[in-house]
Formats: structure tokens, sequence, C-alpha cells
């Protein structure tokens, strides 16, 4: 399954890139009845090992199929940290999924307690406050493997100063499965 949840996200993109719709959806719900299942991914594009796109979605709101490939043509052509992706760095992209788990709110009295309940490299984090929202998917933990920064980064991300942590926003924590 992992395999074509993989071939999905690249034919979305080869088609956009294209001017094409070559998915099948039809004969991929009959083939594979979970693509139908309400899920929440994002989609991740790596170019020589330096991120080159990353959308996804937080609550699941569409199927599975149609979360995919949303998520991967917004990946490549409208996430704006980076200009649209060019049909010749198709080649040199990598393509990461990552499915994940319905969030949980994470209930903490401060900051200690926070830390003692998240789980470092396996928990994604959503942080609201004030407004704002970020989160970083589990593997972020590989570049911010520290608490302190991972969380400082993060309150960065939703624009607020680095120990918003202070001020007790909401934590909300996730899995992925993550399929490279």
């Amino acid at each position: 399954m992992d395999t074509i949840l993989l071939k999905i996200a690249k034919q979305s993109i080869i088609d956009s890139l294209n001017g094409q719709n070559t998915i099948d959806k039809n004969a991929l719900l009959e083939k594979f009845p979970e693509l139908d299942e309400q899920r929440a991914t994002f989609v991740t594009l790596n170019k020589n090992g330096n991120l080159r796109g990353c959308i996804g979605s937080l609550v699941a709101h569409r199927t599975l199929l149609e979360d995919i490939i949303s998520n991967a043509k917004s990946a490549a052509f409208n996430d704006p940290r980076f200009k649209p992706l060019q049909a010749e760095e198709f080649n040199q992209i990598d393509v990461e999924l990552s499915i994940l788990s319905v969030p949980k709110l994470l209930k903490y009295d401060d900051v200690a307690d926070l830390k003692s309940k998240v789980i470092i490299g396996e928990d994604g984090i959503i942080l609201r406050l004030d407004g704002r929202q970020a989160t970083f998917l589990p593997q972020v933990w590989e570049q911010l493997p520290t608490f302190e920064i991972f969380f400082e980064h993060l309150c960065k991300k939703a624009g607020l100063e680095g120990d918003c942590l202070q001020r007790h926003p909401e934590i909300y924590h996730y899995q992925a499965q993550k399929i490279k």
C-alpha cells in the first residue's frame, strides 16, 4: 500500500506539470478501498536533502486519496516558502508522506509537566495561542532534537515569541506513519 500512496503523490505532481489528469480514482478506490477513508496527510518534498515543499492537513476532512492528491500538488506548487516546482526539478525530488493520527489535546500544568508528557522523536505537535497556530511533524525532532529547541522554533513558526510556552498555549499531539 505504501508504494501505491507514493505513486499517487508523484503522479499528481507529474499530472500538474503536464496539465493532465491521469489518475483513475474509481479504479484505485475499487482496488484499494482504504483510500476512501477520511485521513489527514502531509506531503513533504526534499531536494538534495533540503526541504523543497511541505503542505498537509491536520484534521481529516476528505478521503485519503483526495488528501494525498491535493497536498502533493500544494507541496509542489503552492508552498509560499518556495517557488513552484519546475519540470526539470522533478527527478531531483524525494517525496515523503506522513499519515497522521487524530490530534489529541495534551493537558499540562506547566512547562515541566508538558516536557514530561511529550514523547521526543515520536510526537507531532500542534501549538495554538492567541489565534495563531503551527505544527511540526514528528520527523522535525531529527533537526531540532531537544524539547527546548523544538518548542522555541515551533513558537516562532506560529509567529509568537520563542518562549511562548510560558503563556500556556493549547498543545495537541499526534503520531505520523512516515512513508518514503
